[in-house]
Formats: structure tokens, sequence, C-alpha cells
């Protein structure tokens, strides 16, 4: 296939050269069919041979894409978009958007011509020098520390907004996710959880804190 969901295309759509961004592929014997939005109501499918490839789409960061979905469902027109005066935008939207005559451009092109959202940085929250010194939030909201696995029953990797939501302080200990293995006791997680106990965070945050203020001293 040609194309990707996602993927900026350009197409001939009443006799005019138009763009949009690929929804939907339905695969075929010989080619591929493409759905496409944009600047139309009505769904359109071409077939992939039909479609011209256009520059990547725009990146804009998560609240970017908040605020574009909102104004489009309150039926926002571009104006609106931009008029961070007396429209209800948000302190973290309108603060990027003033910031630089740029993010100004790119918010109007993203509206036009379509956007990815980029994809945050994720942290580990390493409060101990441990092998399970790790922050680790089980999927019922309960922290404990344990090594840097993540699975689908704990989370160990964080945005810079979820640490300071669960904590602010931990923000200092964040380490910035790399291809690292882990290690884990026997390779298998939860035979490392009888060996290891689970210690809840509570409990060991003075410590974390007492060896960060020791490396602040020292230094």
């Amino acid at each position: 296939m040609k194309f990707k969901e996602g993927d900026k295309v350009e197409f001939i759509y009443m006799s005019k050269l138009k763009q949009g961004v690929v929804s939907e592929i339905k695969e075929g014997d010989f080619s591929a069919n493409c759905r496409v939005k944009g600047e139309f109501t009505e769904t359109l499918w071409y077939d992939e041979n039909d479609l011209i490839s256009s520059n990547k789409l725009l990146k804009v960061p998560r609240f970017v894409d908040d605020w574009i979905s909102r104004c489009k469902q309150r039926d926002y027109d571009l104006a609106c978009l931009l008029d961070y005066v007396i429209t209800d935008m948000p302190g973290e939207m309108k603060r990027w958007l003033i910031s630089s005559t740029d993010n100004q451009e790119l918010l109007a092109r993203a509206w036009l011509d379509g956007y990815e959202v980029e994809k945050e940085p994720l942290y580990y929250v390493k409060l101990i020098e441990k092998v399970f010194g790790y922050l680790n939030e089980r999927n019922d909201g309960h922290l404990s520390l344990n090594d840097n696995v993540q699975d689908d029953i704990f989370k160990t990797q964080f945005t810079e907004k979820e640490i300071k939501a669960i904590d602010e302080r931990y923000w200092q200990f964040a380490v910035l996710v790399r291809d690292l293995t882990a290690y884990v006791a026997f390779n298998d997680r939860r035979v490392s959880n009888m060996l290891y106990e689970i210690v809840p965070v509570e409990l060991i945050v003075k410590e974390a804190e007492g060896v960060w203020n020791n490396a602040r001293t020292n230094s």
C-alpha cells in the first residue's frame, strides 16, 4: 500500500486540486481504496493510484489537539480558534499560542490542512538507586516501588504532566525512557514480586528526598 491512515494527500475533486487526510483504507485485489477527509462534508473514497502524497502532517502538542477538537465541537471558525481574548481558551493553550507567531501559523495550518499529535516524552521515576526503586502505578491507582517493566497491570512510564499530578517532588527523579533491558528475577515479574516486597511510596519518600538532598549538598 502506498498510504496509511493519517497520511496527508492531494486529489482532484470537482475539477479542483484538494487536500485531505486518509482516515480509512480497504485493500483490494490489485490496489487499495482510501477514505479521505477534507474540507468537504461527504465521505469520499479514492483508489490509491488517484491520490498524490502531500507534505507530512504537522505535529502539534496534545493540548493543541484538545483545543482544536473543542472548537470543532462548538462550530467555531478559524477566527475563534485563534482568538485567545474572547474565547474560553485554556491557559496552557493561550501561553503556547502567544509565545510565538510561528505557533499561531502552526495552529492555523493544523486547522486547515490536518495534523497529528506529537508523542510526549516518557519517563521512569527512579526514587531509589536500586533495581526495584522505580515508581509503579497499579491499574487501580495504587503506588509502589518495583522494577521498571511496564505491563497491563503496572504502569512505569509517565509523561511529565502525569508525574507532577502524582507529586510535584517526583519530577526531580524522572529518567527519560530509553531502550533498556530491565532485570526481572527469573524472567517473571510476578515471581520477583514474591521475592521483593512492594513498599508503598509513602513509606520511602523521605528516604528518596534524603538521597536527593545529600546529592545537592555534596555537589
